[in-house]
């Protein structure tokens, strides 16, 4: 790793480490190469300090060139945003990635909702893992909020769980209703397994994370974040009393005045309930 590539893995790791594991994780990596590629351009930098804006548009610049999706550049554009405010410098790098001419992303989400096969949920070995599994389905949660999710500080009472600001992305505290008898089910049978995370004994979190991994990977249950999908699916339609148009219900525009405002106040309790704070958010879970 260049010195470059160490301090910036300091500054999200040590000094500034904030957000979850997984976008620590990932906003490291992306920064790292970025550190590699400057380098290998003969940008001898020592210091996070040092960047300017000519060195984030020869990293765009390259990036396009090797013909990468734009949604992965949209995504790398993230990460040297984070690290331009953490130096001071927030300008070095544009604020509409229109001015570096990258297409705007459309999100689609048709055919990413998913249910848990349950044959293959039982091949899995770990209780633990089996149970965060079934949070993602009934409550949406994130892979990371399931894991550190702990009965005895999320059970408020019969009908509501409060998901605490340190398990969850953004560190957004926020509830979740308790309607149906499944979801009663799973927290009777999480408290009889343990009212502590969802971590083994002998594990960290991150170990844990590893080991959720290799078990799902091994299974066939990996890309599990459509469950959040199928939650956020069946929220509307318990709410709306229609399908959304994700799966063939009338698109926002063509609801009437009075079915339009009432479709605004379910996403945006949808979006509190998955986590989020904008509407528009919703549109990559429900479609628009």
């Amino acid at each position: 790793m260049s010195q470059l590539g160490y301090r910036l893995h300091q500054m999200v790791n040590v000094t500034h480490r904030e957000s979850s594991f997984s976008t620590r994780a990932t906003r490291s990596k992306v920064l790292n190469l970025a550190a590699v590629q400057l380098l290998s351009h003969g940008y001898r930098l020592r210091d996070p300090s040092g960047l300017k804006t000519k060195h984030i548009n020869h990293l765009v610049t390259r990036w396009q060139d090797e013909g990468l999706a734009p949604k992965t550049i949209k995504n790398r554009m993230a990460a040297l945003r984070w690290i331009a405010e953490k130096i001071g410098k927030p300008n070095i790098c544009s604020r509409s990635n229109d001015d570096y001419g990258i297409p705007r992303v459309r999100n689609n989400p048709i055919g990413k909702s998913k249910t848990l096969d349950m044959d293959k949920h039982a091949k899995i070995k770990s209780d633990l893992i089996k149970l965060s599994l079934r949070l993602q389905q009934e409550f949406g949660l994130r892979k990371e909020e399931c894991m550190k999710f702990s009965l005895s500080y999320a059970l408020v009472d019969a009908n509501t769980l409060q998901i605490k600001g340190s398990w969850a992305k953004g560190g957004k505290y926020r509830k979740i209703p308790i309607l149906k008898e499944s979801q009663r089910q799973l927290i009777r049978d999480i408290a009889a397994v343990t009212k502590g995370a969802l971590i083994e004994p002998d594990k960290n979190y991150k170990s844990q994370m590893e080991q959720y991994d290799r078990e799902t990977i091994r299974v066939g249950l990996n890309k599990n974040h459509g469950l959040r999908h199928h939650y956020a699916r069946g929220r509307y339609l318990e709410l709306t009393g229609w399908k959304c148009p994700a799966d063939g219900g009338p698109h926002r525009r063509e609801l009437s005045p009075t079915d339009y405002e009432h479709d605004t106040k379910v996403r945006e309790q949808i979006s509190q309930e998955l986590g989020h704070e904008r509407l528009k958010i919703t549109y990559a879970y429900l479609g628009s």
